[in-house]
């Protein structure tokens, strides 16, 4: 009976040998001998298996979270090591992981895409309690929406970024970040301090 682990591990290579359309599950289960009913025990359908693919890019970004120096890092360079980890993650299979979400876009896979969206949202929730961040309320809510832009701006940009360590990568997603830090702390500074003398906000966009 073969594990979770070996049977993702199965399909993803047989991925990078062709294309992650080509692959079956009936050619997992020959690749490590065993029965369709075997890989049936632990996935239900293809689409499950690069869930638990995600899932590990999830989990490695929360153990860099438990690095002795993580507590010492600013917020900025928090997400950035927790995102670059997450992408580091997927990086040997990049083709395979690139062909999986081209699958996901492809019209009428509604079915497929909400999940997806789903997922995001779950590996953006993790993301922000690993960075320890505590926003409330609005603060939050844009926070999140921020963060998302920039999680899934920097994965689009890493998928076809050839740079050795995936430095055009890292250097684009600390840009993102410092304008995201930059801007969080314009509008909140400029909320508090409205709030402490009674005056009204300047409108804007």
């Amino acid at each position: 009976m073969a594990t979770i682990d070996q049977i993702v591990d199965a399909a993803v290579e047989l991925g990078e040998q062709g294309s992650w359309e080509a692959v079956r599950l009936h050619d997992v289960a020959v690749t490590l001998g065993i029965t369709l009913d075997d890989v049936r025990a632990h996935f239900r359908e293809k689409e499950d298996i690069v869930d638990a693919w995600f899932e590990r890019a999830d989990s490695a970004m929360l153990k860099a979270a438990q690095a002795s120096d993580f507590c010492y890092l600013t917020p900025r360079q928090r997400l950035h090591r927790l995102i670059m980890t997450w992408l580091g993650a997927l990086h040997p299979y990049r083709k395979t992981t690139r062909q999986m979400i081209y699958g996901k876009l492809e019209p009428g896979h509604i079915h497929i895409q909400v999940p997806g969206l789903m997922r995001v949202s779950r590996t953006v929730q993790w993301m922000r309690e690993a960075a320890s961040r505590d926003a409330t309320y609005v603060r939050r809510a844009l926070e999140e929406t921020g963060l998302t832009t920039i999680y899934l701006a920097a994965f689009f940009h890493w998928m076809n970024d050839n740079s050795p360590g995936s430095t055009k990568t890292s250097r684009f997603l600390e840009g993102c970040l410092a304008i995201a830090e930059n801007l969080d702390r314009r509008v909140f500074r400029r909320h508090a301090t409205t709030e402490s003398t009674g005056e009204k906000a300047p409108q804007g966009i």
